[in-house]
């Protein structure tokens, strides 16, 4: 038996803050629906964080902050809002070179898979399998269609390490089984990391039961005429579907109690999403944006029945799973997240994280954003905010003119912080999903 305890990490796309049963999910007329019973049993378990939140408000730079536990923008790529490279670019992507959560921790003894989403540079220069995980199965692009698996582009996008793979079925459905089939070909002597990465409930807004509405839109993949809150909320029910089958095979295999199921999404909820109380969506820094679902299962370690409000990144996970599997990182690439593990032993330990600083930063109409303790100092196209979010989460009430002195000191705590960052590069781009008119801070 290996004293070591595997992880799976599962990273929903574009999911929003109160889109599972245990966070609030609600159909068209309000009503509470049991739209993911098998995550909101999971939440059960464990611990579920009310204030998780993403490095970034749109995808590919959280990834970036995920596989490296490093802030996003120290790599060229992390810049980009979200990474669109060509097939060939050498410039935007995960240089291999550079240590990662799969590569430190198969360094190891880990076993390590990526099923699912990369989204992190193209073929030849960039990919999974030169980044550390030894199995990849999955696209490479930032969205797919669930039943063609063609990109945007229009071009397959499915492969299994770097060969393209033709294979019938719908995208979710593929990937849980590939994640439960590789659960259970592990034993118990050596430790494991998988990365399930999800394409649900990214666009286009397709279930089981929509493969004539895919073979219609043809490859227009944002599919803006189209989708419903109905066939969305059906997305979110075929994903925890398929959490079901790999949990399950974690408890046929008896690996359950000494494995960290982590579950997450990587930005905020889209245009069907529901983010209450929160406002804000994907690409903004308001708390809808980069709020999101986070939760926790390990029986050997996390007390079933937790509700924690300690805010934390999306990169602290990599701290955490490189902390509690006994790697260090590299020491030219030190960790900017912070382990959560004494936090998961004991909720005493949290309140040593409590009151630590977590930025953002967007090119995207300049945002900015440092949240502390209770705090939020945010800036959107030159105007700047504070609000207390113990007392607001909705971010309606600045408190600039009532507490000069605490927006002062987060102002400039966020420079001293932007200063130590590199400067986002003047052709980093920027790819909205919709227009600026469909974004929330007309309400400011």
């Amino acid at each position: 038996m290996n004293s070591r305890p595997n992880f799976i990490f599962i990273l929903a796309d574009d999911l929003g803050y109160a889109d599972l049963g245990c966070t609030g999910a609600r159909d068209a007329e309000g009503r509470t629906i049991d739209v993911s019973p098998r995550l909101d049993r999971m939440a059960a378990q464990g611990v579920r964080f009310t204030r998780g939140y993403s490095n970034s408000p749109v995808c590919s730079p959280t990834r970036f902050a995920l596989i490296t536990g490093r802030w996003q923008y120290r790599i060229r790529g992390g810049a980009e809002e979200p990474l669109t490279p060509s097939a060939g670019d050498k410039v935007l992507g995960l240089p291999p070179e550079h240590p990662t959560l799969p590569s430190l921790l198969r360094s190891a003894g880990y076993a390590t898979a990526l099923i699912g989403k990369w989204h992190l540079g193209y073929p030849p220069h960039f990919g999974p399998r030169l980044s550390g995980y030894d199995e990849f199965y999955g696209y490479h692009a930032g969205g797919l269609d669930y039943f063609s698996h063609r990109d945007s582009r229009g071009k397959p996008d499915l492969w299994e390490n770097e060969a393209p793979v033709q294979e019938e079925g719908y995208l979710t459905d593929l990937l849980s089984r590939r994640a439960e089939a590789f659960v259970r070909r592990q034993t118990p002597d050596r430790p494991f990391l998988l990365s399930l990465h999800y394409s649900a409930p990214h666009w286009p807004w397709l279930t089981r039961d929509d493969e004539a509405e895919s073979r219609r839109i043809q490859g227009s993949l944002k599919h803006i005429d189209g989708g419903t809150l109905q066939a969305y909320q059906r997305m979110i029910s075929h994903m925890d579907e398929g959490v079901g089958w790999v949990l399950d095979a974690l408890e046929e295999r008896g690996l359950a109690d000494d494995t960290l199921v982590v579950f997450t999404s990587d930005n905020g909820g889209e245009r069907f999403s529901n983010n209450w109380p929160l406002v804000g969506q994907k690409m903004d820094l308001l708390e809808g944006g980069i709020r999101v679902p986070l939760l926790a299962r390990w029986p050997r370690v996390i007390a079933p029945g937790r509700v924690s409000g300690l805010p934390n990144q999306t990169m602290d996970w990599t701290a955490t799973m490189l902390d509690a599997a006994g790697a260090t990182a590299h020491p030219e690439f030190p960790l900017d997240g912070e382990s959560l593990l004494a936090a998961l032993k004991n909720p005493a330990d949290e309140s040593a994280l409590s009151e630590r600083s977590l930025f953002w930063r967007m090119k995207h109409r300049a945002q900015r954003a440092l949240v502390r303790g209770p705090w939020k100092y945010l800036a959107v196209d030159g105007n700047e905010f504070l609000f207390d979010l113990g007392t607001d989460a909705r971010e309606r009430a600045s408190l600039v003119k009532r507490h000069p002195a605490v927006f002062q000191e987060m102002r400039e705590a966020w420079m001293k912080w932007d200063q130590r960052m590199p400067a986002i590069p003047e052709d980093a781009g920027v790819s909205l999903v919709f227009g600026p008119k469909d974004l929330p801070f007309a309400t400011f």
